[in-house]
């Protein structure tokens, strides 16, 4: 018969090692990393093309809001999901880190593409 204390060692063990293999997986109801970081190029592309305007700061806003909404109505995510989402990964740091390195790297790759394709 196992020694209770080796037991209770070995359940411990297991139990990290199952919890470390869920870790990776978003909970139901989040957007994935790849997700979530697509609809952060997408918003930062919009606000970039808002930015090149001469509309005003407080109008662009205005302007910018109902791109929001129609854009995550026409991904499907409700408001709920990114307000999960964003609770989700604002506790997992680690995880929202690596979207925005994701977007980093996506945004500079079309700005290199854009820059290399246009006319000078």
């Amino acid at each position: 018969m196992m020694n209770p204390v080796k037991l209770w060692a070995v359940l411990i063990l297991f139990a990290i090692g199952f919890n470390a293999c869920q870790s990776d997986k978003e909970p139901e109801g989040v957007l994935t990393k790849e997700e979530l970081s697509a609809l952060f190029v997408e918003f930062y592309l919009a606000e970039a093309r808002l930015s090149n305007t001469t509309i005003a700061r407080d109008s662009a806003v205005k302007l910018f809001l109902p791109f929001e909404d129609s854009f995550l109505q026409k991904k499907g995510v409700s408001d709920s999901v990114l307000r999960k989402t964003y609770r989700y990964y604002f506790e997992h740091p680690a995880k929202l880190e690596l979207i925005y390195d994701a977007v980093i790297d996506t945004l500079s790759l079309r700005e290199q593409k854009a820059s290399t394709s246009s006319p000078k």
